[in-house]
């Protein structure tokens, strides 16, 4: 178990690393035809090559739950459906003029807001009309975010029969006090049967997210959900810190922030976490993730003693850890985000701007970022830590290294973190823990920063 020492030293603000450089250096405007020009370019390169990923953003909830920072809209019109879909069409087609050939397909997911918010027949409808103008890869990975309450069978059906494989459902919490002041209000039954039911019609992967440091958590009823959780069995589970951030996210300023944990009772509901879920034969992956043994994520990052090549699959970007290694992710939808490996770009962040910016045939991309080579680089730099435990060094960079990386590798090698040299680095078993801080030392743009004593506001490490 790691010392509440070394906790504390290193719960520093940091970034999670879905993306390099992160989104607090991107610009508040990028040139359209840029991007266009860049997105040609690189789906010519990439698409035969190894396929594209597709995000697509489905906003709508029927209630606020008070914790969440994702880009949402409460509603109960469910007529909303209708117009959405047809607006994520036409942005999908705007993206298929500039393909010189079909798309292959290669990873999908469906989050939010709430997935399940849309009837079983709109999800169809809209997924039904993206898949036929693509080819869908052989090693496809396709998945949803589902809320317990409201994914149905007709949901998992549908969506089954479309290629989906793996469900994710944001359990957050079971206690009741903690669900009543965060407003997701969802008794463990329902978790259950979604849990029953994707397996029942062939899931073989179910993940579920669970939130430490949430207000009126105790060690006693994060033990109560853990056990809960564990009993069902989940192939992969998502342990989030809370992130506190009312400036941001206005639904938090609803509850009392003297209802949240200390510092020092946070440490240890993620301690507690983490001891539960590796006593119960979970794997850390990293940055928040575990899973079992028989997960294709624990295949992508460990590797398989069946497969020959043994060699770990294991890729981040805006959808978190994914199995899928794909350079070109396209997101759809508002405030989507895509990476097309040398640039980012956002879509607008309220319905009515990405709808006009559609509706007028242009895309609706805003804020973004073209790499440098620099970024490029060191963005492979935190990829490999990340992914996968371990990076070489090209003598080229050394000098950069030299400045901004190495006096930080010296620290986190006296705390046993890692094991470095000029050559290259890998990160230890404790410092498995410590992932973030460990890519943190190749955030340039970050270390920049911290010496010119510019702030910027990420969430703690823990």
């Amino acid at each position: 178990m790691i010392s509440q020492g070394l906790l504390e030293k290193y719960n520093l603000p940091v970034p999670r690393y879905t993306s390099y450089p992160t989104v607090p250096n991107w610009k508040d405007e990028i040139d359209p035809a840029e991007w266009a020009k860049n997105f040609a370019q690189q789906f010519q390169v990439h698409n035969q090559k190894e396929g594209i990923s597709l995000y697509i953003h489905l906003p709508f909830c029927e209630s606020l739950c008070t914790y969440c920072g994702c880009n949402k809209k409460i509603t109960t019109n469910h007529h909303v459906e209708g117009e959405y879909i047809k607006a994520v069409v036409r942005e999908w087609r705007l993206y298929l003029q500039m393909m010189p050939e079909k798309p292959v397909i290669r990873e999908l997911h469906l989050g939010g807001g709430t997935p399940t918010f849309f009837s079983p027949a709109n999800l169809h409808k809209l997924l039904s009309t993206i898949l036929q103008f693509g080819v869908i890869h052989p090693d496809h990975s396709f998945s949803v975010e589902g809320h317990p309450n409201n994914t149905t069978r007709e949901h998992l059906q549908v969506l089954y029969d479309l290629g989906f494989r793996r469900v994710s459902y944001g359990v957050q919490d079971n206690d009741p006090t903690v669900q009543f002041i965060i407003n997701r209000i969802q008794p463990f039954e329902n978790v259950a049967r979604a849990t029953a039911m994707a397996r029942e019609i062939g899931y073989t992967s179910v993940n579920f997210d669970l939130i430490y440091g949430l207000p009126r958590q105790t060690l006693e009823s994060m033990e109560r959900t853990l056990d809960q959780v564990i009993s069902l069995k989940p192939d992969r589970v998502a342990f989030y810190s809370y992130a506190h951030v009312p400036w941001t996210s206005r639904g938090q300023r609803l509850f009392d922030e003297k209802d949240l944990p200390s510092a020092d009772l946070k440490m240890q509901l993620y301690r507690l976490g983490k001891f539960h879920f590796a006593m119960n034969g979970y794997s850390d992956i990293g940055m928040d993730h575990f899973a079992l043994p028989s997960d294709e994520l624990y295949r992508a990052r460990y590797g398989s003693v069946t497969e020959t090549t043994n060699q770990p699959r294991l890729h981040r970007n805006f959808m978190g850890y994914t199995t899928q290694a794909t350079s070109m992710l396209i997101g759809l939808g508002v405030s989507s985000i895509s990476d097309i490996g040398n640039a980012y770009a956002q879509n607008k962040k309220t319905i009515r701007e990405y709808y006009a910016a559609i509706e007028a045939g242009k895309l609706a991309v805003t804020k973004g970022y073209f790499l440098t080579t620099e970024d490029e680089v060191f963005k492979q730099y935190i990829l490999d830590i990340s992914c996968r435990g371990t990076a070489a060094f090209d003598p080229a960079h050394l000098p950069l290294l030299e400045a901004f990386s190495f006096p930080l590798l010296h620290s986190l090698a006296a705390d046993g973190l890692v094991a470095w040299d000029y050559s290259g680095l890998s990160v230890t078993k404790k410092g498995h823990h410590f992932i973030r801080n460990i890519c943190s030392a190749f955030d340039l743009h970050l270390q920049r920063k911290n010496k010119s004593g510019v702030n910027q506001l990420f969430s703690k490490a823990i």
